[in-house]
């Protein structure tokens, strides 16, 4: 199937774009054919464009059809195991039916949720009408993979009474919580005279709202959102990164591109039904704030002192819509963090302070020995593309580096925790600072691009030659990822922390009304971000996937969390190449007495025993998938889980003899302003507490001592 669809592939799209000229009598045949170009539109720009285009097989039918179903009721709470018997049908057919521009399987699908959908909405206003039995026994598994779908109407409807059982109770143990501070601080509202079962009545009566909010926004779910989610199902068995972009507002498309929470400065990804954070902006509102963290999942978001809406099952677009906001306006999140806690996060929306952003440099120094390490935070590779002479991370951070030099430093200790990437050019040009020449990276733009390329540093000067760390964490990915693993394969760096993300791929946007000639009815039919290229390292392996491994890896809090790239569906495999020439320095020697000094001093540091123990305990919560139901024993579960959660709330703490001083000569335009004044002391507080820095500047000691 796959040989002859490439076979015609030319002869397929050239049809497409003589058929969009032809004008169609009705609404609904211009609507088909437009979706018929979009088809062939988009297998075509996945066959010429992507890295690795894909057989178009049964195989790959299944996979879409898995994918999809997935997207369609990932919690399983509307489809009958029938209606996927039904569904099944097709199971083998979608690649035949994708070619041919054919949406049967499609227009089925969307007609059979569509009216399981508004049955439900039976199901959970009988079930909430009626007070629930609090303590009687019963379980509900949170996970949806170990579960089967329902075999019929009363089991489906037995699934939602759990459900809403169990977000009642969590209602009602909030609620509780309130009429307490509202006792104890003689507060005459309304919640401090409530009993018992009035508090259940009022737990209901939330969970109503939030449900009837939740239906509301999926009945205006057309069927031009659900075409997006069955192409970025095609688009998804690819790869992760490689997505589908319906037309929209102008707005809308650059938050889909982004994943930008504008006004708190997060970034987020949409992922089974969830909203999950996965970076804090440097400077945000967020950052400020403090307690919102990556990996954190939103499930509410309330406009100042509103009733909070439900986000769970919301599009990505639309839950941005609700937490964006003016500059001073005040959100509020409800959280629920790694542990399991659910905390409710206030936050006074803000734009993101760029300054922050940008690479900044400290001296931190041991007071009981003297020692002066050099310190550079590098939130981003940033480079502005859109003026000639912007700022760019590259020369930003030499311009630190002949800052520090000047501060009587032992080593630089340069800091890519949390940096997801950025620049490829400007990542090459910043390795090249600490080398003489040489290769930095390998770029793959397989068949379609050219095939393996070489990035080298061409610039034999070297702008520090001293003791250099380099300390990552698993959201270092990317460009990070590449300048760690160039100064490992150089033995040029020590590197510090734990493995990294894992993303070793490129993107690249795709109009798909450029690839249509003219103008005329079917257009816009929206936009394609492919993955085009593939990174390796200057040895031949590749950062897709394994990402890089430490040279010490030091306990963190989410080592035993599932995440990075690896965790997620359709990565694409690491492999290998032939290695580039490079030569190795003789900056990095014995790394096995480096490892066995740092264990020593880890395994014994009070505040990595704590991490580790810690990491353990969000591993547990995180396998913790069933849960009582009975009100008695659901109360004593979260107690508990609140009791462990509150012993790490103050793992790290100042960090005796350790000092952090501001460069001599940045000293004057700090003091002339208050607000870097501010943003400056709280970074400072923040490293004194940072026990991976600590560890870093006993590596420097360690090299060549």
């Amino acid at each position: 199937m796959n040989a002859r669809f490439l076979k015609y592939l030319p002869i397929i799209l050239i049809g497409a774009l003589l058929a969009a000229f032809y004008p169609y009598p009705h609404q609904q045949n211009v609507n088909q054919h437009k979706k018929e170009v979009l088809a062939h539109t988009i297998l075509g720009s996945l066959s010429n464009y992507h890295y690795a285009p894909k057989n178009v097989d049964d195989d790959f039918s299944e996979d879409v059809f898995n994918t999809y179903l997935e997207r369609l009721d990932y919690n399983k709470r509307f489809l009958l195991k029938k209606d996927v018997k039904e569904l099944e049908k097709y199971k083998d057919d979608l690649d035949d039916q994708l070619i041919r521009g054919d949406y049967t399987f499609f227009n089925l699908a969307n007609k059979i949720i569509e009216q399981r959908v508004t049955e439900a909405q039976g199901y959970y206003r009988a079930i909430l009408a009626q007070p629930f039995e609090l303590e009687k026994s019963g379980k509900i598994e949170l996970d949806p993979k170990k579960t089967d779908w329902a075999s019929n109407t009363k089991k489906l409807e037995k699934r939602w009474e759990e459900s809403l059982k169990h977000q009642t109770l969590n209602k009602i143990l909030d609620l509780e919580k309130e009429r307490e501070e509202a006792i104890k601080n003689s507060d005459t509202a309304a919640i401090a005279k409530m009993t018992d079962a009035e508090l259940e009545a009022e737990a209901r009566k939330k969970i109503l709202k939030s449900h009837d909010d939740w239906f509301h926004r999926m009945e205006k779910i057309d069927e031009r959102d659900r075409l997006s989610s069955y192409w970025n199902s095609v688009t998804m068995v690819y790869d992760p990164h490689t997505n589908f972009y319906p037309p929209k507002d102008k707005e809308n498309f650059d938050i889909a591109m982004s994943g930008r929470l504008e006004g708190i400065g997060a970034t987020l990804q949409e992922k089974d039904g969830l909203i999950k954070v996965t970076r804090i902006v440097p400077g945000s509102a967020s950052w400020r704030q403090g307690q919102l963290k990556s990996g954190d999942i939103i499930l509410k978001v309330a406009q100042g002192r509103d009733e909070p809406v439900s986000i769970v099952d919301m599009r990505l677009d639309d839950a941005v819509k609700l937490i964006r906001g003016p500059k001073g306006s005040e959100v509020r999140l409800t959280v629920k963090k790694l542990d399991g806690t659910t905390i409710v996060i206030p936050i006074i929306r803000d734009v993101v302070i760029l300054e922050e952003t940008y690479a900044k440099s400290a001296v931190a120094v041991d007071k009981e020995t003297g020692q002066r390490v050099g310190y550079i935070k590098l939130p981003k590779f940033y480079a502005d593309f859109t003026r000639s002479g912007g700022r760019s991370c590259a020369n930003d951070v030499k311009l630190e580096i002949e800052k520090l030099k000047k501060e009587n430093i032992s080593g630089i200790i340069l800091d890519l925790r949390d940096n997801g990437g950025g620049s490829l050019a400007d990542v090459v040009e910043m390795a090249g600072l600490f080398i003489e020449q040489g290769p930095i990276v390998q770029v793959n733009g397989g068949k379609n691009a050219g095939g393996i390329r070489t990035h080298p540093d061409t610039d034999p000067r070297v702008q520090y030659d001293g003791k250099l760390v380099i300390l990552v964490n698993q959201f270092s990915a990317s460009a990070s990822e590449i300048m760690a693993a160039a100064m490992q394969d150089y033995k040029r760096a020590v590197i510090i922390g734990s493995p990294t993300y894992g993303k070793g791929t490129v993107q690249r946007f795709i109009d798909l009304d450029q690839l249509l000639q003219g103008e005329n009815q079917v257009k816009p039919l929206g936009a394609m971000k492919l993955t085009i290229q593939k990174f390796y390292r200057i040895n031949g392996g590749a950062t897709q996937k394994k990402g890089v491994t430490p040279d010490i890896i030091l306990p963190d809090e989410y080592t035993y969390v599932e995440m990075g790239e690896k965790e997620m569906d359709y990565v694409m495999p690491w492999d290998e190449i032939a290695p580039a020439l490079y030569d190795e320095t003789d900056k990095v020697d014995d790394l096995d007495e480096l490892r066995e000094k740092s264990n020593a001093r880890t395994s014994t540091d009070s505040t990595f025993i704590k991490i580790e123990a810690n990491a353990k305990r969000l591993k547990q919560v995180q396998d913790k998938t069933e849960y009582s139901l009975k009100l008695s024993e659901y109360k004593m579960t979260k107690e508990k889980e609140k009791e462990e959660a509150d012993k790490y709330q103050n793992v790290y703490q100042e960090i005796p003899n350790l000092e952090i001083q501001t460069l001599e000569i940045d000293l004057p335009t700090i003091e002339s302003d208050t607000t870097k004044q501010t943003l400056n002391e709280e970074w400072h507080k923040e490293l004194r507490k940072d026990p991976y820095l600590k560890e870093a500047m006993e590596v420097i000691r360690d090299i060549d001592s």
